[in-house]
Formats: C-alpha cells, sequence, structure tokens
C-alpha cells in the first residue's frame, strides 16, 4: 500500500471562498530558506534540490523499509516586517521564504543522510534541513488562480475573518501548491492558503 498523507491529513483539503480553522498536528519538512522574489533564482535552485531529496527519501523508504509513500507537494512559509507586502502592492523584494516538503516521521536520519549525499549536485544542497513545524490552530482557504491574485483573499483573512473572529495572527503565513507548476495553466493554480492563530486574548 502507498501512504497518501494528502488525503489521511485533514489540513491538506481546503475549501474556495470559505475560511475554515483546522488544527495542523507536528509534520516533518526538508526545509531550505530564502529571501526575495520567487520568480528569482534562488527560489528556482531550491525547487530544483527540495525535490530530488524528496524522491530519493522516497525510493529508501519503499526499498529499505517496504513503505511506500506519495511525495508530497510542494509548500513554503512566506513573511515580512511589513506583512502588508503581500496583500497591497506585493513588493516580492521584501519576502522572507522557506520551502518546505514534507516527509513521513518513518524516515530515519540516516536515510536523510544517504539522500543528501546522492542528491550532492543539487544547487542548494547545502541549505536543506529537517524541521518539525508544529502550526496548531489555522485558518486557510483554497485559492484557485494565479499567485499574485492571491492578495484579496489575504487581505479577507488578514483584516476581516480573523479579527472579526476574536483571533490573531501568531506564525507564518503557509502556501501549499497542490497543482504541478510547470503543467496547469496559471488560471486553474490550486493553492491553500493557511495562517496559523490563537485566541485574541491570549
Amino acid at each position: 500500500m502507498k501512504t497518501d498523507f494528502k488525503k489521511e491529513i485533514r489540513a491538506y483539503t481546503a475549501r474556495r471562498g470559505a475560511f475554515d480553522v483546522v488544527d495542523v498536528p507536528p509534520l516533518r519538512y526538508l526545509m531550505i530558506d530564502g529571501h526575495g522574489d520567487p520568480n528569482a533564482q534562488e527560489y528556482a535552485d531550491a525547487i530544483s534540490t527540495i525535490f530530488p531529496v524528496a524522491y530519493k527519501l522516497k525510493f529508501l523508504s519503499k526499498k529499505e523499509l517496504d513503505r511506500d509513500y506519495v511525495v508530497m507537494p510542494l509548500e513554503a512559509l512566506w513573511w515580512s516586517d511589513d506583512m502588508s507586502a503581500f496583500t497591497t502592492g506585493r513588493d516580492k523584494s521584501k519576502w522572507d521564504w522557506t520551502a518546505l516538503n514534507m516527509i513521513p516521521d518513518w524516515i530515519t536520519e540516516d536515510l536523510v543522510d544517504r539522500a543528501l549525499a546522492a542528491a550532492e549536485d543539487a544547487p542548494a544542497i547545502r541549505k536543506v534541513r529537517i524541521e518539525t513545524l508544529a502550526e496548531g490552530r489555522c485558518v486557510q482557504s483554497l485559492h484557485i488562480g494565479p499567485f499574485d491574485e492571491e492578495g484579496p483573499v489575504l487581505a479577507r483573512l488578514h483584516d476581516e475573518y480573523i479579527p472579526d473572529h476574536g483571533l490573531r495572527m501568531t506564525g507564518k503565513h503557509h502556501e501549499i501548491y497542490l497543482s504541478d507548476l510547470r503543467r496547469t495553466d496559471p488560471s486553474k493554480l490550486r493553492t491553500i492558503l493557511r495562517q496559523p492563530v490563537t485566541d485574541a486574548a491570549d
């Protein structure tokens, strides 16, 4: 049996045109940090590194642990000193980011080391790290369309839904890219937009 975590973890589903509160369990990720416009080379290098490592981990898991799984989609954390850089003007030069790819808890450090060694020629291989992200309670929605049209959805999330429901933002803006960016028309891209929150009184 091949495990598909997108079907097993509720937080990997979202509704278009609605904001849902979800509890996201602690999850392990391959991570690569960077700064600036995601159209620049640094972000491209991160993607060109994270997936070779992810697939090598999958094959090692299947071969040596007899545990197969579907490689998870690209994800990313985004933040800025001024979060309005994401909603008004979208000044990408001010963005910080962490590219993510979720990996199963059963992946051992030995398998990680071997996957990194096998992908040593990838452009950002020295930046790869493994970390558990514990987001907890989050609000999320499904955006369909180009990334540059996310601004109004994020504005409603940040400025209306979250404060109107007695919440405040805590962690970093999180995006999950459900579509294959290479093969999907921009108008049909499916992206989960997620924001960790806590009670405003906390």
